[in-house]
């Protein structure tokens, strides 16, 4: 049945001037866009005092596994997300092996949260295969991450890759990107990301540059050495030529405040110099993660059973203890930039741990009648990495400097757990409530833009992102005098107000602000530079 939207302010996604209008809607595509549109056979949406936009891009999303839970993806649906980019941070569902299959699936349990999922699949396609079949809300596109491209090629060993290991990483990346995927994703702090070198990156880069893929990254330091950092991810873009995108764009600590003019004054330059360069951003003063990044490096060598078997090491311990207290060069510490009464508990796996959600450090080694460290490193070991943080990293100053940017998009980065970040559920509305309508730090029509066709040209999708006459029919309806996120970070899981409707693929998955049932979503690939269904 055809769709007719009426009376509504429409911005649609190209940062131009918005306008009042209608919206034909014909099965899964934009029919016509104009003035006193009639269909006699259409359902009416009436959208008057409402504002009509194209359903919003989250370039990062941690839903690869969350959606065999819950596939409408609930939190992001209701904030008007209809596409999400998972298998961020270089790890995610696929490709994996067999060999390092359980070791690989308790890490993604510490990023993602543990889910009782059979992994049947092996490879991108046999994932995007899986998925497709369990009724998705929003659209869901994936990137190969590196960490799983390196551990089926070499295996999670912190070493170089031989000249024929590295031959069999190209390939495998390239057979990533064949069956789907929009780029690739890395975790520059995360093994076994983490133990790659520039010139790992940059002849994974050309692959990515052939496929017109985009490199998508965690850089590998957001702290004490970001300028170093960025030169890398530069350097990488520069060498092999591929599109470079940083995931999660901030500057970590009071101690590197100081260091963000030349960190603006880097990305001008870059833009200068020919290179295409974009980040996304959510609009939070803190930020979320697995628990196990305040360990060093090292204690990661070899994967999560690894590192459980050092926990367990009393002397090994203390090495972790004095590392953190005087750090480590290059290594981003969380305990130095956050403290250790700005990082809180979010989630853990087992009912055991339980007491301690919610909690700093500091209360937590109250909680345990013990040092801090040794009562989460106790915790880390007790729920096998299963444990996920909040940490406090930055000012509303720097928030809204890194969001005025051209080469900002908006995200969530939104990670599902006990008490998770606030961002999962309201990232989207807030930058619409708090910094557009109620502090106007920028226009209506360039925050919508930033949300939409802004994150559509960084993926390179061809029909979504823009209201526009033959484009995919994924759309949101909007009371902007009343959106704002609800969540906090004591009580986060929370839905905005202010998400009327959201259609996906032309099907209303939410009205007036509630699940129809309905499951349009669609697994959406990348092939030749082309988006396909």
């Amino acid at each position: 049945m055809k769709k007719l939207i009426k009376n509504g302010l429409i911005v649609d996604g190209s940062g131009n001037s918005s306008y009042y209008g209608d919206i034909l809607l014909d099965g899964d595509k934009i029919e016509k866009i104009g003035e006193n549109l009639q269909c006699e056979d259409a359902e009416i949406i009436d959208a008057k005092g409402l504002v009509v936009a194209p359903g919003f891009i989250d370039t990062h999303s941690h839903s690869s596994m969350l959606l065999f839970k819950d596939s409408l993806l609930t939190p992001k649906i209701r904030q008007g997300i209809t596409t999400e980019l998972v298998a961020q941070d270089g790890m995610g569902p696929a490709p994996v092996d067999d060999k390092n299959l359980s070791s690989w699936i308790k890490a993604m349990k510490g990023l993602e949260g543990e889910y009782d999922v059979e992994w049947t699949w092996r490879s991108v396609a046999d994932y995007l295969e899986r998925i497709e079949k369990v009724g998705l809300g929003p659209n869901v596109a994936y990137l190969a991450p590196h960490g799983n491209v390196r551990m089926i090629s070499m295996g999670l060993d912190n070493r170089k890759p031989t000249e024929e290991e590295m031959t069999l990483m190209q390939a495998n990346l390239a057979k990533a990107i064949d069956e789907g995927a929009f780029g690739m994703s890395t975790g520059m702090i995360y093994p076994p990301c983490c133990y790659a070198d520039i010139d790992e990156f940059i002849q994974l880069g050309k692959v990515l540059h052939d496929k017109d893929a985009v490199f998508v990254t965690h850089q590998r330091s957001e702290a004490d050495s970001i300028l170093d950092s960025m030169e890398e991810i530069l350097t990488i873009g520069k060498e092999s030529g591929c599109k470079v995108h940083f995931s999660h764009f901030k500057v970590c600590g009071k101690n590197n405040w100081d260091k963000f003019p030349k960190v603006l004054d880097r990305l001008d330059r870059a833009k200068e110099e020919g290179m295409i360069v974009s980040y996304d951003q959510y609009p939070y003063v803190a930020g979320s993660t697995m628990m196990s990044v305040i360990l060093p490096p090292w204690v990661h060598d070899g994967g999560t059973d690894k590192l459980l078997e050092r926990l367990k090491d009393a002397d090994l311990r203390e090495k972790m203890k004095e590392d953190i207290a005087k750090g480590i060069p290059g290594w981003d510490n969380f305990v130095e930039f956050a403290g250790l009464d700005g990082i809180f508990v979010t989630f853990v796996g087992s009912e055991k741990n339980q007491d301690v959600v919610g909690k700093n450090l500091i209360e937590v080694g109250k909680c345990k009648g013990k040092d801090p460290l040794d009562a989460i490193f106790d915790v880390i070991l007790e729920e096998e990495n299963i444990v996920g943080l909040v940490d406090f990293y930055g000012t509303e100053e720097h928030v809204k400097l890194i969001m005025s940017r051209p080469e900002q998009n908006v995200c969530t980065d939104g990670i599902m757990g006990g008490k998770p970040h606030p961002r999962l559920f309201g990232a989207f509305p807030r930058v619409l409530g708090k910094y557009v309508r109620d502090e106007k730090s920028f226009t209506l029509e360039t925050a919508i833009y930033k949300m939409t066709g802004k994150s559509a040209a960084v993926l390179g999708l061809k029909d979504r992102g823009l209201l526009k006459e033959g484009y995919k029919a994924d759309l949101v309806v909007i009371d902007y005098d009343n959106i704002i996120d609800k969540g906090d970070y004591t009580e986060p899981n929370q839905y905005p107000v202010g998400i009327e409707y959201v259609i996906v693929n032309g099907e209303v998955v939410i009205k007036e602000g509630e699940d129809t049932g309905k499951r349009p979503g669609k697994v959406l690939r990348k092939n030749k530079g082309m988006e396909i269904n």
